[in-house]
């Protein structure tokens, strides 16, 4: 069963320890030691938050000596921000809708007399 790419990202953003490291990265490139100090985990832990990421082509690694410095590929969350956006249209022409629909029933509410002033009126 193949998975697609965008099925990959979400999967690698749903764990806040991975956002945590992308947030990082989008500072600049960084080694694995300094990406794990923020965690109380083991370096085998954050090894495997690095393989989700790098697996759905959200990191790349190189070899710097015996670094292994993490760089963020950002490509992929732009494409899950613009399948996001879709949606983000449908929901603003949605809530436009039912701002317009409150606002008819507000009107309506406002034109009829209400039973306090109608009681008021007959005494």
């Amino acid at each position: 069963m193949s998975v697609d790419q965008l099925s990959l990202t979400f999967a690698a953003i749903s764990d806040p320890t991975r956002r945590a490291i992308l947030l990082r990265l989008s500072k600049g490139e960084a080694p694995v030691k300094e990406l794990a100090e923020p965690f109380q985990m083991t370096q085998p832990a954050i090894t495997k938050h690095l393989k989700v990421l790098e697996k759905a082509g959200l990191i790349e690694r190189s070899r710097s000596a015996q670094m292994r410095p993490c760089k963020l590929r950002a490509k992929p969350l732009k494409d899950a921000a613009s399948w996001i956006d879709r949606y983000r249209t449908f929901w603003e022409e949605s809530l436009d809708r039912l701002d317009d629909y409150l606002k008819e029933l507000q009107a309506e509410s406002d034109a009829k007399p209400s039973s306090s002033s109608r009681k008021k009126r007959s005494r």
